[in-house]
């Protein structure tokens, strides 16, 4: 099928934004730190906010029975699994949603795998939990021994984060069924960051965690939201669910307040975006799966000491080892101050990766192109 093509908008426009990603840094600076995308919201959901705002419908949330059956629709034609979501509870976000859920089971110690996003690190040291990190093996797998020994020796949870922030990896069934049966050995909860799953690209197969069986169903909850395929972060809304009774245990001590946090217009949205954001998204993945090829050749072209550490399976984030550039201790500074150009740190993925940065490539290729070439200037040998 063919859908009109989704492009990023010009760098007049995107300057206009009232976005963390558009207003943090000066004028000046390309911003690739975020995770946001610079292409337009889908038409459908624009409307639907329009008329909520014409109508003077921004109330305080209530019931949205309309969440599950769509989100359930969007589940069978896109992953051919029906999940079970009649315990689901909203949140304003998947932070707020997986900081509850910890705080609610009094949990001391959680697995992550680094690198990994960085909300997973500051929400632990919120709640001042023990973060147990437990790398990805140098292929990017999830190193099933390493945290076995973890559930082993009494640590009961761990956050996954599925499709991978910042390598765009998905899991594999095996990985992620051998993953699960650890869990299961143990009686650890497995806590399923899945937010960037509906832009997996064509030709990769993802898995939802609770799609596994029983095993994974005695043992994890899935956490998501439409706000990072629909480029809609600051509307407010995620929601957080697990299977049969075992799924209405795990979150039942979450506290009541939380659907009561979450945005109107958000959680509506989320409702729009699996109902009717569909085309729109099949767009965006065609483009950003071309954005992350552009990415990978300008960087083989511009920055040939630089390092791709995988091309992306799903989303618009890339993990990059800059230690050929030779640009010091703390190359993400030298590139904004110098370069302006803004990066996520590595070490606000896991504080050993001194030398790496994450890149947000949801944008024009010209704007890319444009970043790589300052920061090339950076990496250029005196003369």
């Amino acid at each position: 099928m063919t859908h009109p093509r989704i492009t990023a908008e010009p760098l007049e426009v995107l300057r206009t934004r009232h976005s963390a990603k558009w207003r943090r840094y000066p004028s000046d600076v390309i911003p690739l730190h975020v995770a946001e995308m610079d292409y337009p919201v889908a038409e459908p959901i624009r409307e639907f906010l329009g008329n909520l705002v014409a109508t003077s419908d921004l109330g305080y949330l209530g019931p949205v029975p309309e969440l599950a059956p769509a989100f359930v629709d969007f589940a069978e034609k896109r992953w051919g699994w029906t999940p079970d979501v009649s315990h689901a509870r909203l949140a304003c976000d998947v932070g707020v949603a997986t900081v509850e859920f910890l705080r609610a089971h009094n949990v001391s110690r959680v697995i992550v795998t680094s690198p990994v996003y960085g909300g997973f690190w500051h929400w632990l040291e919120e709640l001042d939990i023990e973060i147990i990190d437990v790398p990805l093996t140098a292929d990017f797998e999830l190193d099933i021994d390493g945290i076995e020994r973890q559930f082993a020796d009494g640590v009961g949870h761990m956050l996954l984060c599925n499709p991978h922030n910042p390598l765009g990896k998905v899991f594999g069934r095996d990985a992620l069924t051998a993953l699960a049966e650890a869990a299961d050995r143990h009686g650890a909860v497995v806590i399923s960051d899945e937010i960037h799953a509906p832009l997996t690209y064509p030709g990769t197969e993802f898995v939802p965690y609770l799609a596994l069986g029983e095993e994974a169903e005695r043992t994890g909850v899935i956490v998501t939201s439409t706000s990072k395929s629909w480029n809609l972060a600051g509307l407010k809304a995620a929601f957080i669910f697990g299977h049969g009774v075992r799924g209405a245990e795990l979150l039942k001590p979450l506290p009541e307040a939380m659907h009561w946090r979450s945005s109107i217009l958000g959680a509506f949205s989320m409702v729009v975006a699996y109902r009717e954001g569909v085309d729109w998204l099949d767009s965006t993945i065609e483009t950003i799966a071309t954005s992350s090829q552009h990415l990978a050749s300008e960087l083989a072209r511009l920055l040939p000491a630089a390092r791709l550490e995988m091309i992306p399976e799903a989303g618009y984030l890339a993990w990059v080892d800059v230690s050929g550039l030779n640009l010091g201790d703390k190359p993400w500074d030298r590139i904004l101050e110098e370069g302006r150009v803004s990066v996520v740190p590595g070490t606000e993925l896991g504080p050993q990766y001194l030398q790496h940065v994450r890149i947000n490539f949801a944008t024009s290729p010209e704007i890319l192109t444009e970043a790589l070439t300052r920061i090339a200037a950076l990496a250029a040998p005196a003369s």
